[in-house]
């Protein structure tokens, strides 16, 4: 096979690794990321990986698992470094404050080229560094007969988040406070996550080189974010679902505004349209319709903000409060083991955080001990809106269903799903743990039909269901 041969191969099977992690890449973009090898220069790796990007991402959430894959696929280097990088400038100023008393003479020294290197700003630098101190203090214990590395090694024994005053001294020369220090936080930061990220690719490298890139390959890249768990999200993740807020919110009220224009006709009046045909014969050259009658459903949100449901719920409400154009008006009430209602608390243009805080601050959500009560909290609810659910309600209780071993109080659960046009449940818990423990979920989901809801995708599939046509 000729070198070109070879390349055009590894291409294809990137593009294979691509599709299984869940990034869209279609044939006709396979091909367009061959032909990216005529017109880039192969020696310089940053226009490979430019060019492939143009052709096979799509979606900028994509874009992570593009780059985690393609140093898996075309990786910077191979085999080992050489230790020591001769250009490296190792005299550091005395003067300078800067971690010591480790006790780790190799990891001090390691930590002094360190803090040099994020100062001088050098990427290139720093990922030969990367790989050194990866080859030098990252190898553990792993199975027999085959190495393994690890980044937490590496970032155990350097601590670079304690180099954050040393490097604001020396950027700032003493002088605190105000912009200039915002920068240069931003600056430092900025450097510390690349080098993170840089000793995370050259693990993910060796592993490689040892495993094999598929195997690898299956287990480095993290899923999309509108596929994370609700219930296993990290804070990061969180994060990244507030980014999707809006721009889901969006797609879905123009996938609605769409549906909606399309099914204007209303249903086939059958009585009319057979009139109409007796002036051709009896065919039904002309079809009558029924007027089409719009409704925007008024939408009751009940939700569970307390433990790792939280995450969820407050996204779910977020999602809820942007689409409320498609609804003829949106409530919000949170509970914990009693309820309060949060609408003032997430009105338009409130970022999730602040909506967070001023929740956790202003609502009376705690009645005894702050643990989920379900059955009290229906109660309240019940009992001090009782307009809040009528025919034209949709009523969607938000949580996990854990009560704690309390009163599920159903008799009020039935009344409030009786009262409204439509009621759902979503629990973010995978439905193989339903049951189990203090989960009540067979038990209310005899009452109200309950939904599986783990991620933001099913989350968006399941609020276009729930709008009208």
């Amino acid at each position: 096979m000729t070198a070109t041969g070879g390349l055009l191969g590894r291409v294809v099977d990137f593009a294979h690794a691509l599709r299984a992690a869940s990034v869209p890449v279609s044939v006709a973009e396979e091909i367009d990321a061959a032909r990216v090898l005529g017109a880039v220069d192969l020696t310089d790796r940053g226009q490979l990986r430019e060019g492939l990007a143009a052709a096979m991402v799509k979606r900028a959430a994509h874009r992570r698992a593009f780059d985690i894959l393609f140093d898996l696929w075309f990786p910077a280097a191979t085999g080992e470094p050489t230790v020591g990088d001769p250009d490296a400038d190792t005299d550091t100023d005395e003067d300078a404050p800067r971690p010591r008393g480790y006790g780790d003479p190799e990891a001090d020294a390691l930590r002094d080229r360190l803090r040099e290197l994020l100062l001088a700003g050098d990427e290139d630098a720093l990922r030969r560094f990367a790989r050194e101190v990866v080859a030098r203090i990252g190898q553990g214990d792993g199975q027999a007969g085959r190495q393994s590395y690890f980044t937490y090694r590496v970032l155990r024994r350097l601590s670079p988040d304690t180099l954050v005053a040393s490097l604001l001294d020396a950027l700032l020369a003493g002088e605190r406070g105000g912009l200039a220090e915002k920068v240069a936080r931003t600056t430092i930061a900025e450097r510390l996550a690349a080098f993170r990220e840089q000793v995370d690719a050259e693990v993910r490298r060796r592993v490689a080189e040892e495993r094999g890139i598929d195997q690898v390959g299956k287990h480095s890249v993290p899923p999309p974010v509108d596929q994370v768990d609700f219930l296993r999200a990290t804070r990061d993740d969180l994060a990244a679902l507030r980014r999707t807020v809006h721009p889901l919110a969006r797609r879905l009220a123009t996938r609605l505004a769409a549906r909606r224009r399309h099914g204007r006709s209303g249903r086939l009046d059958v009585r009319r349209t057979i009139r109409a045909s007796l002036a051709t014969g009896g065919v039904p050259i002309v079809t009558h319709h029924r007027p089409r009658r719009p409704h925007k459903p008024q939408l009751v949100v009940l939700t569970d903000v307390s433990g790792s449901a939280a995450g969820f719920a407050h996204f779910t409400l977020l999602l809820t409060t942007a689409l409320r154009e498609q609804f003829g008006k949106v409530r919000a009430f949170a509970f914990i083991d009693t309820t309060d209602e949060v609408t003032r608390l997430l009105g338009p243009g409130i970022e999730l955080a602040d909506g967070v805080s001023r929740m956790a601050r202003d609502a009376d959500l705690v009645w005894f001990d702050g643990h989920s009560d379900y059955g009290h909290a229906f109660e309240v609810f019940a009992e001090r809106w009782p307009d809040a659910v009528g025919p034209d309600t949709s009523l969607l209780i938000l949580g996990d269903a854990r009560n704690n071993y309390r009163s599920p109080g159903l008799p009020t659960l039935r009344r409030l799903a009786g009262e409204a046009r439509h009621a759902y449940w979503l629990n973010p818990e995978p439905r193989t743990q339903w049951g189990s423990g203090d989960s009540l979920a067979p038990v209310y989901g005899q009452v109200v039909p309950m939904v599986e809801c783990r991620n933001a995708r099913q989350l968006a599939a399941f609020v276009e269901e729930l709008l009208p046509d």
